[in-house]
This record gives C-alpha cells, structure tokens and sequence, in this order.
C-alpha cells in the first residue's frame, strides 16, 4: 500500500491533469490533419493514468524519461502547453526550440530528460541519470518510461542487469498498451506477462492496473520509496491501452471494435470523475470549471504556437556540440 496519502487534492489534480493531457492530445491529432503539424505523431491518449498516477509521488527533482509517445509526460513535469504545442508546430519556442518535434521533447529545467526516437534507447539512459543522482549522493530518482515493444532490445536486459547490480534509484516502467506498433505482444512471446522479465534479475517487479489511477500511484509510491532509501529499482508492467494508433499514420485495423471499446468503459477520466462525485470531493460545477480552464489553455497553446516565429537558419548549427568553438565547426 502506499505511504503518500491520497486526499481530496490528489483526486482532483490527477483529474485536471488527465484532463489537460487528454484535450492536448485530442488538438494535437486535430490539428496533424489539418497539416499543421507534420512528421511523427505519436498520441497517448487513454494511457493517461500511467503518468498521473506517478506524478502524485514524484518529487520536481526527480527525473523522468520516455519513448516518442512523450506529450503527456513533457505536460506532467511541468513544460507548459504553449512549450509544447509550439515545439510539435516546429517554432522556436518549443521546449526543444522547433528542433525536436513531437518525439523529442526536452526540458532540463524540468528535468524531463526528453522523448527518444531509438526503440529502447532511452532504457540504458534512465539507468545513466539513476546512476548519477547516486554517485552526487542525492535521493532523487528516475522513472524511465518504454513501450512493449521495446523490452525486445538487448539494450532493456543489459540495463536491468547494471542497475540491479548497482542499486541505482531507478522505476522502470513499461506501457503495455498491448501492441508494438501493430504487433500484438502474443504474437513476439511465449510469455506475455513482461513483468516477469524483470524476475531474472531478482529485481522487485509486478504488473499494474494502468488503466487505474489509484493502482498505478500505489505501486510507484512503493518503487519510489525504495529507490529513495537505496534499495535499488522496480520494474512494473502497467497495463494500459491507447485508443488511437500507433501513430497518425496508423489506422489500426489489427484490432476489433469490441477490445477498443471494453477499454474505453474504463478509461480513466470517466472513473476518477465517478470517485471525486462519489466521495463528494467536486460536484458538476467544478468539473465545469476545469473542462472551461482547460480548454481555454488549449486555445492559448495553440494560438502561441501559430502566432510564435520558425527558427532563423543559423539555429541548425547551434545546440550540436556543448563546447561553442568545437575546432569542427567550420563556417
């Protein structure tokens, strides 16, 4: 069970951040087909408890760091709408100064450590940024975020290993949405319960309701406490499902009707609104109030991101190296 209590508060900001993340994806992938983003689009939407339910237990110090389905992570550490819609429109203002798109989101104020474009390249790098915070003597931890597909990578086995060796202060987190792309996790294993993966390297691991708020705070409140006191990292499997594709370009015909929707009656804005109601925490006119906040917010986004300059041409060979006169760069 978890140490970090939840209260009222807890309930009604996993609410107004699912929220946030749901309406900015739902703009996002509005304003794809109207061409006015372009390249990769990766949506989460219906996976937002993964995130919410670890931002209750998770300190600003902390790290975090993700696949290319990274918007709503970027949004829960604290990038601004405005930084986030701007970088998918490729303006100068995004978080990642139009360089990075939507997969690759950065913000080292925050400490969102970015999207990464490599499957499974972000798994040794959250054990690097763990490994860090240990050696600078700190209790801050790392939660790195992969797909299904990516605990394939022989990248994912090598870091578990090290880290577990190490007892670096990491949660790694696997978003099993149940499909790599289009490739059911049945179809790449005999043993679909990925979890267990983490077993081989005596390392605690469990699976999670992800599609449950509740269920995902508890899990990573227990993973973050024992990262914090050194006892080294987690693995948790949380269960989860996307409602859209893949990507934009995916039309996600691999999959029924039926299984899109028996997800959807358990998606996680309609359950934790149906607990705050039931608990008596909020009534219709607050959520009112949040739905009207946060779509005035989306609006702002994406009138910044519109009215926000593209970068000059001399940006491209800036933010390549950190040392300014690299003797390569040549005029």
């Amino acid at each position: 069970m978890s140490s970090t209590p939840i209260k009222k508060e807890t309930y009604l900001e996993w609410y107004k951040l699912m929220l946030l993340m749901r309406k900015f994806e739902e703009k996002a992938g509005q304003l794809y087909g109207q061409q006015k983003i372009r390249g990769f689009c990766h949506l989460y939407i219906g996976q937002e408890a993964v995130v919410a339910g670890a931002m209750s237990v998770l300190r600003p110090a902390d790290s975090m760091i993700t696949a290319y389905r990274d918007h709503a992570h970027a949004l829960a550490k604290g990038v601004s709408a405005n930084a986030a819609m701007a970088e998918l429109f490729g303006k100068i203002t995004g978080c990642s100064k139009g360089k990075g798109g939507s997969m690759h989101f950065f913000s080292k104020e925050h400490k969102f450590m970015g999207g990464h474009g490599i499957v499974g390249g972000q798994i040794p790098l959250g054990a690097g940024i763990a490994f860090a915070e240990k050696y600078n003597g700190t209790d801050n931890v790392c939660v790195c975020y992969m797909g299904d597909g990516a605990v394939r990578q022989g990248a994912f086995n090598e870091a578990l290993n090290m880290a577990m060796l190490w007892k670096l202060p990491v949660i790694f987190v696997c978003e099993n949405n149940g499909y790599a792309m289009g490739t059911s996790v049945a179809r790449t294993t005999n043993m679909i319960d990925i979890y267990k993966m983490g077993l081989g390297f005596d390392m605690p691991s469990a699976p999670v309701d992800g599609m449950d708020v509740i269920a995902v705070h508890n899990a990573m409140d227990e993973a973050v406490q024992r990262a914090r006191s050194g006892d080294g990292p987690t693995f948790l499997e949380m269960r989860t499902y996307r409602y859209k594709g893949h990507s934009m370009s995916d039309p996600a015909k691999y999959r029924t009707k039926e299984e899109l929707d028996e997800y959807k009656g358990r998606d996680p804005l309609i359950t934790t609104k149906a607990a705050i109601m039931e608990k008596k925490y909020a009534n219709e006119e607050w959520f009112a109030e949040v739905e009207a906040d946060v779509k005035k917010t989306i609006e702002e986004c994406v009138k910044f991101a519109e009215e926000s300059p593209y970068p000059e041409p001399d940006e491209l060979y800036k933010d390549v190296y950190v040392q300014a006169d690299y003797p390569y760069i040549t005029d």
